[in-house]
């Protein structure tokens, strides 16, 4: 029996293809994931970790194990075996593997592979488009983080993901939803929060990002305090087929981060992103709002 901790954000997109795949081989052979677990000498626990793509090194024994006992396929195990080995390889991320839990680790990797992030933010500016004092007054302010050294490596990480945005191939294109009260909230003083919305406002000038601010009159979408939250699309084939269904991540703060994956939690989201959408400021708008607030900051009027 194996049971392998993920050692870090990696290859989290095979990994969720591969869970997924043995959940629904699983199903379709009529097997409880206890039931399965047992025919080849693994635990419940580790069987549904590696279904919810927790667990980075499945061994490939164990997939190709399954696959008999579901009677897949040559060459659909063949394929399996194949994301096994694919999850077990590292990116630049594993380097800052310890400093995170396995939920922020999924995640990272998952942000990596997506092609499309919408993302709701109604307390900060999102992690992607900080600027290095920003992310410090944030990263500092958690009380559990202490030591200076470390501090520096989770702005490093922070900042790095950012090439996702950036990178001249294949950026990722990042819809940004922000409420007003972001850019009123203090974050690192004046100083700070002026560069950071000024950097904002430059950004948003790239053809795969828009920003648009959702102001105080607009109310309460929907009458709920939705909070923030983030959809993640992985794109689609040649075929015009989703390479993976998109996710829903909620960071949870103090709590447990939220993964939402069922279509109906996907519809609802992208319905409430589209309702908040349509009571935001137009993306010139918002530029606009975001360079005139900074000089406020600028001014010492904040």
């Amino acid at each position: 029996m194996t049971s392998t901790e993920d050692d870090g954000p990696s290859s989290t997109l095979p990994r969720r293809q591969l869970g997924r795949f043995l959940r629904e081989r699983r199903e379709a052979a009529g097997f409880t994931i206890s039931e399965a677990a047992k025919l080849v000498d693994l635990s419940r626990a580790v069987l549904q970790r590696i279904e919810t793509g927790q667990i980075q090194k499945v061994r490939r024994q164990d997939v190709a194990a399954l696959c008999s006992v579901y009677d897949v396929g040559g060459g659909e195990t063949q394929a399996a075996v194949d994301l096994a080995a694919q999850a077990r390889a590292k990116s630049w991320h594993h380097v800052y593997g310890g400093l995170y839990g396995t939920a922020f680790n999924m995640y990272v990797g998952l942000e990596a592979a997506a092609r499309r992030l919408t993302t709701c933010h109604d307390q900060h500016i999102p992690g992607l488009l900080q600027t290095a004092d920003y992310a410090r007054a944030i990263i500092d302010a958690f009380p559990s983080f202490t030591n200076p050294e470390e501090i520096d490596r989770r702005v490093e990480h922070r900042l790095k993901r950012q090439a996702l945005i950036t990178r001249r191939t294949n950026p990722v294109e990042l819809d940004v939803l922000l409420h007003a009260s972001v850019l009123y909230r203090m974050i690192g003083g004046p100083e700070t929060m002026a560069v950071a919305l000024r950097q904002l406002a430059e950004v948003s000038k790239r053809p795969n990002i828009a920003i648009r601010i959702q102001p105080f009159r607009a109310g309460l979408t929907w009458g709920i305090p939705h909070g923030s939250f983030i959809i993640l699309d992985f794109g689609r084939t040649a075929r015009n087929e989703p390479v993976e269904p998109p996710v829903v991540f909620i960071e949870g703060g103090a709590a447990q981060d939220v993964y939402l994956e069922k279509p109906e939690e996907i519809r609802l989201y992208s319905e409430l992103a589209a309702a908040i959408r349509g009571t935001c400021l137009g993306e010139v708008e918002s530029r606009n709002l975001l360079r005139q607030v900074a000089k406020e900051y600028e001014r010492g009027e904040h």
